[in-house]
């Protein structure tokens, strides 16, 4: 029996794969990294979650992966459909590219 915490078998997780595809480059390079950094521990829950966010727009999606919108601020039906669900603000989270380290250096004039 399959519940959420479950891993992804081979065959969803190249399933997955061939739904994530996207038509902005920039999506699909951070939905790469992501597949790089997590596809060996990618649970049924999580995959429940990246599908959810695949029915964003391509533009929709990558506002909430670049934190230039929240969720919240998406249009009605886009934050209806899918940002909204736990899942899918779990696999956000990992999605989202880390913030830049701060400048150690000081900026003289």
């Amino acid at each position: 029996m399959e519940t959420a915490d479950t891993l992804l078998d081979e065959r969803a997780l190249s399933k997955l794969k061939w739904r994530c595809r996207r038509g902005l480059l920039e999506n699909d390079l951070l939905i790469e990294r992501f597949f790089l950094g997590h596809e060996a521990t990618l649970t049924v829950r999580q995959a429940k979650g990246l599908s959810d966010l695949m029915d964003l727009s391509d533009n929709d999606l990558l506002d909430l992966l670049l934190k230039r919108k929240a969720a919240g601020q998406l249009p009605d039906e886009a934050a209806k459909a899918s940002a909204s669900t736990s899942e899918a603000r779990e696999v956000l989270k990992l999605l989202q590219p880390a913030a830049p380290a701060p400048c150690s250096v000081p900026v003289t004039h």
